[in-house]
């Protein structure tokens, strides 16, 4: 009992605010208490998160617990543990006894983006070096990224098994101590019991969601999801809501799962669209067409079956569009800047970010109902927004999102539920310039041009407008009048100013978003408007006419043979072409070969092995020396130097062979080929 009222008096140390909820999350100097910890020798003990039942909740989670829980450290449960391993390339996290697939599902995702899961999990802590016991993850939290300090306690039962997430390599332990700071971020574990994937992607990123119910989609959601999964996107969905069990199919209803990928593939009788999905329990697949065991696979060329098909129940599977939106009730696209909503391109985005409250009898006056309702007392936000185009004569609209983010209202996370909320927007008068809030006789004389068609109990509302040039009123509200909460209200535009009138507050113009691929959606439409499928000569034009700005001023050069060799490994329905598809995935991987050949640098005279083996282990691939040092001689020159180019190629096939070893393999080993099999492998690629 002790243990839980300190746990409670820790968090009283952070101050109230009026409507009940805690105005900060309590700070923890890391580096400090982990100097102090190993000056004294001792292990650090986080008394504001126990090792206790008071940690993991109160409710019904209790009772899924095995008996004789304990908390252990990873050094006590294996004799090499690892915080985090690049060796770990395929998805290897799995969920435990809590509910919290919706945060497993945005986990998952993540882990696909290398350069935003080290935002979030800083990759250089480790059980070796300065073990203290001590570790720190980062969270976006409504405007601000804060640094959550944990111990590494972890639940196990009596087998010394962890009991909620663990990983599939059973010396890797990122994911569970992740899920634990996440976990005192929202009051205890029992508080993820419950939520979506939109609050995890959002809490991982600080990005903007979109929610597409798939039954209801455009006919472009193809489109829509070729954009979001070769930019900076993560990418969740559910299935229809309900109880939480297995179906005959295979997929689990009322449950999140992850889309790792799309795959338009070539039948004998036509095209296909295929997505990727993974469950996070890491099993439970999928049955229909398409999944491990269909014979639909029979129907792609070898070597496409081969780099697609993995007979493993890992929980992740493919399935057609068609299936995908007849089954999953949500799909939910996280991407940290809009680009993806409006598909204008060339142009920077640029955010704006303002916090309020609705208060009972000042400012919570609920939604629009009557002339004489209290709609008028919500927060006002005046909004410019201009166009980018020079003529002025024919100006174009300008694409604006709004997001509107509610705040929980009590430490624990689901002890409130959210409430519903919206936004209505208005336009003002060209010449519009008073500060004071706008009276309630402007609302019976004006309606509004957008309004919530249901109010969401959502943690954020998001929309994306086509405005003309002008100025415009945003009011933020509940559905009911008198709900009290704290909100944060963002705007992304091309050009904007936005602020909160009646508040004595000055306007507050819009920052710039920097995106590394701003622009490059654009180059690969014009590329492939004329030509849907282009040939290796082409591929060396493209490549020979790309800055690489990462390179300095050694400007590589590709040869037509290295072009026609990317090409074979690219090229999976043996056409002698690559498409747009193909050229994003390709895209992807020479941004990546960009960073490593500068971070390991190919030129070096001396270490030439050491440097190129630890290049292929960044990216997940275990080799030996001497098959390093035999892919030297291969792709190095006469003194085993390494250009751009070469390393490209090498990084290409090394991946490429990795991915049909473990597609192929049945036990981790080895693999059975057929001879036509071994001969597409080998003289094709």
């Amino acid at each position: 009992m002790s243990l839980c009222l300190s746990f409670r008096g820790r968090w009283k140390m952070g101050q109230k605010n009026s409507l009940g909820g805690s105005s900060q999350f309590p700070k923890q100097d890391y580096k400090a208490l982990r100097e102090r910890c190993l000056m004294e020798g001792r292990l650090f003990e986080d008394d504001s998160f126990p090792a206790s039942l008071c940690s993991v909740g109160s409710g019904p989670l209790l009772r899924k617990l095995p008996p004789g829980l304990q908390w252990r450290r990873p050094p006590e449960l294996h004799s090499n543990p690892q915080f985090y391993s690049a060796d770990t390339k395929r998805l290897d996290l799995c969920q435990g006894v809590v509910g919290d697939c919706w945060f497993l599902a945005a986990l998952q995702a993540l882990t696909l983006h290398q350069d935003i899961l080290s935002r979030v999990v800083p990759l250089n802590q480790n059980f070796t070096e300065n073990y203290a016991g001590i570790f720190q993850f980062w969270f976006w939290h409504f405007g601000k990224w804060v640094p959550v300090v944990i111990d590494d306690r972890l639940p196990v039962n009596t087998a010394g098994q962890l009991v909620f997430v663990s990983s599939t390599y059973k010396n890797v332990f990122w994911g569970a101590l992740l899920e634990k700071a996440y976990a005192k971020l929202s009051g205890s574990y029992e508080d993820l019991q419950r939520g979506q994937v939109s609050e995890a992607l959002v809490d991982f990123t600080g990005g903007v969601t979109m929610t597409i119910k798939p039954a209801e989609a455009p006919g472009n959601l193809w489109d829509i999801l070729t954009w979001a999964t070769y930019s900076r996107t993560l990418i969740g969905c559910q299935t229809h809501s309900g109880k939480e069990r297995v179906l005959e199919n295979g997929l689990v209803g009322g449950h999140a799962y992850t889309l790792t990928g799309i795959r338009k593939v070539t039948c004998r009788h036509g095209p296909e669209y295929l997505v990727k999905l993974r469950n996070p329990w890491g099993k439970v697949e999928w049955k229909g067409d398409w999944s491990d065991s269909s014979g639909m696979w029979e129907l792609l060329s070898p070597k496409e079956k081969i780099l697609l098909l993995r007979k493993s129940n890992d929980g992740e599977f493919w399935m057609t569009l068609k299936d995908f939106k007849t089954h999953f009730m949500l799909l939910v696209i996280c991407k940290l800047t809009p680009g993806l909503l409006s598909q204008d391109v060339g142009q920077k985005w640029t955010y704006t970010m303002r916090e309020g409250r609705w208060e009972k009898g000042i400012t919570a006056g609920g939604p629009m109902k009557s002339p004489r309702d209290t709609f008028w007392k919500n927060p006002q936000f005046l909004l410019s927004v201009w166009s980018l185009q020079e003529d002025r004569r024919f100006p174009m609209p300008c694409s604006v999102l709004v997001s509107l983010l509610q705040k929980p209202r009590h430490r624990h996370r689901n002890w409130k539920p959210h409430l519903a909320i919206g936004f209505y927007l208005f336009r003002l008068s060209k010449h519009y310039g008073d500060q004071r809030r706008l009276p309630s006789e402007f609302f019976w004389k004006n309606a509004p041009i957008r309004w919530p068609e249901a109010f969401l109990t959502e943690k954020e509302v998001s929309q994306e407008l086509q405005l003309e040039p002008g100025t415009y009123l945003v009011v933020p509200c509940t559905s009911k009048a008198g709900q009290e909460a704290e909100f944060v209200l963002r705007i992304f535009s091309r050009k904007h100013i936005f602020h909160e009138i009646g508040c004595n507050s000055s306007a507050v113009f819009s920052k710039e978003i920097v995106d590394k691929n701003e622009g490059q959606d654009e180059f690969f439409t014009k590329l492939f408007e004329k030509c849907p499928e282009i040939n290796a000569v082409q591929l060396q034009k493209v490549l020979n006419h790309m800055t690489w700005s990462s390179l300095g001023s050694a400007q590589p050069f590709f040869s037509l043979d290295a072009c026609q060799g990317i090409l074979a490994l690219l090229d999976l329905n043996a056409s002698g072409t690559v498409s747009i598809q193909e050229f994003r995935d390709l895209w992807k991987q020479l941004m990546l070969c960009q960073v490593r050949a500068c971070l390991h640098n190919m030129s070096l005279r001396e270490g030439q092995r050491q440097q190129l083996c630890k290049s292929v282990f960044n990216a997940g691939i275990m080799l030996s020396n001497d098959v390093c040092q035999l892919m030297l001689i291969r792709y190095g020159g006469p003194n085993l130097q390494m250009d751009f180019v070469s390393f490209v190629h090498l990084m290409l096939r090394a991946e490429y062979m990795e991915d049909a070893f473990q597609n192929l393999t049945q036990d981790g080993k080895g693999i059975y080929l057929q001879k036509p099999e071994w001969l597409m492998m080998t003289l094709y690629s």
